[in-house]
């Protein structure tokens, strides 16, 4: 048996949370143990972020064809496609992300990796299993969990075999399918059932919610319904079952039979806390098995515990991974400090992208609540780039103005959604909003329709236009 490690902070693992804690730890001066099995490389660099937007950019490359036909370029029937050579240029793209960010990190963690998986004995006592067989037992003054998720697999897909793929292999492939099912419709489902699609997959989408990509709001959830439906079915608000046959998997809903080739379970991704012995080392677990902890900290009970990154179950981004592990890593080794959390920034990036910002309207008091509402059909730009479709929903609070949410799907949205998102964290109203510039012809030049429509329901305080100023 090795000699026990001391340590004053010891990291579970090196994915985007665990390195940022790891930053901080060392910006104090104290040492440190960081811990994963491998592989490296993070989940957004590896299976995530960065592989389906390759995946997605080439899918619209080639999807443009038509529109480029509509604009007098000849021979476009011509044209061909290798899916084979594209998922490969996917996954080349995807070693280079992934090649690259793992590089970094051993660089940067250096002789303070123990690569190996890691069980807790105490809350602050871990045992690491060490490739040569050994256990290797790792004694720290603190704690931090960030040893990611994995995708959803339930037993009930076990007997279709190898065809199913999951987030996490489907860029492994060598070859596309003529067929893919998609089953779940989240963000990440969503792209890829699109990408797919664009490259000349058939695809059928299912998901038991009623609107895909997470979206509550019903008014944006029936525009991306019909906006992206048009590409691919989507079979919502209702189970799909799967029955397998010699030549594919047949989906089945009262929407509709097809026969496909392959499954691709997008059905969410678990914390893996699961691994850790919690229970047996003395933690206090919820009723779904999940460790407590305050966001404002990260500290789990009073513990010196952290726990940051997609192993908490809250807020799987790789921006809100970052910002868990800075926080993490600082209450670790500085005391305990609660920060005020940015603001919710979720996208799909699915052209027309889908964007919620800030609080959600099911979460919001419909009594204390504007909304306003602006669509493409006037916007000269969303004309010119044929996005009459973008749809964006602002919620203010009713007394102040005070923009509170927004969710939105438009052409460039991820630009919108930032916008949005800094005006929300900032505390902008909408008539704040409104007297700002907007040039002619963009898409932002939507906002002002929807501000307006805020700001005609609010107390009039004085005759001037809406949007203006007197000078100070």
């Amino acid at each position: 048996m090795p000699q026990d490690i001391q340590t004053d902070v010891a990291i579970i693992g090196a994915g985007t949370a665990g390195l940022f804690a790891m930053k901080q730890a060392r910006k104090a001066g104290k040492s440190v143990t960081i811990i994963d099995p491998g592989p490296l490389g993070t989940t957004c660099a590896r299976v995530g972020c960065m592989p389906s937007k390759v995946a997605l950019h080439a899918a619209h490359l080639w999807d443009q064809r038509e529109e480029m036909a509509a604009y007098g370029a000849h021979g476009i029937e011509q044209l061909s496609l290798d899916r084979d050579a594209v998922w490969d240029r996917v996954s080349t793209m995807r070693d280079r992300f992934a090649g690259k960010t793992e590089a970094n990190a051993r660089k940067a963690m250096g002789d303070d990796l123990l690569e190996g998986p890691a069980r807790f004995l105490e809350p602050t006592v871990l045992e690491v299993a060490l490739p040569d067989g050994k256990q290797q037992v790792v004694r720290a003054q603190a704690v931090v969990i960030a040893n990611g998720s994995r995708p959803i697999m339930p037993d009930w897909l076990a007997p279709l075999g190898d065809r199913v793929v999951t987030t996490d292999t489907l860029f492994d492939l060598k070859h596309l399918p003529d067929s893919v099912g998609v089953l779940g419709l989240g963000a990440i489902g969503l792209e890829m059932g699109l990408a797919l699609s664009r490259l000349g997959v058939r695809v059928i989408g299912a998901d038991i919610a009623r609107f895909p990509a997470g979206i509550s709001d019903p008014e944006l959830g029936q525009q991306v319904v019909e906006q992206f439906s048009a590409e691919f079915p989507l079979w919502l608000g209702e189970s799909a079952e799967l029955s397998k046959e010699d030549d594919g998997i047949v989906m089945k809903t009262s929407q509709g039979r097809e026969k496909v080739d392959m499954i691709l379970a997008s059905l969410g991704r678990r914390p893996n806390t699961d691994t850790l012995n919690l229970a047996d080392a003395g933690f206090e677990l919820n009723d779904k098995g999940q460790l407590q902890f305050d966001p404002a900290t990260q500290q789990v009970q009073d513990l010196p515990v952290f726990i940051a990154g997609d192993v908490n179950g809250q807020r799987p981004l790789q921006h809100e991974a970052a910002d868990e592990g800075t926080i993490a890593g600082f209450n670790a080794v500085r005391g305990i400090t609660r920060f005020r959390r940015r603001t919710p920034l979720s996208i799909a990036f699915t052209h027309p992208d889908i964007a919620v910002v800030g609080a959600r309207l099911e979460d919001l008091d419909p009594d204390e609540t504007l909304t306003g509402t602006a669509d493409g059909s006037g916007n000269g730009r969303s004309v010119i780039l044929g996005a009459q479709s973008n749809l964006i929903r602002l919620h203010a609070d009713a007394k102040t103005g005070r923009l509170r949410g927004a969710s939105l799907m438009a052409t460039h949205g991820e630009h919108l959604a930032h916008l949005l998102a800094w005006a929300i964290q900032r505390g902008e109203t909408a008539q704040d909003l409104l007297a700002m510039p907007f040039y002619h012809p963009v898409v932002e030049e939507i906002l002002p329709d929807a501000l307006q429509e805020i700001v005609s329901q609010l107390p009039e305080k004085d005759d001037l236009p809406k949007g203006f100023l007197r000078e100070a």
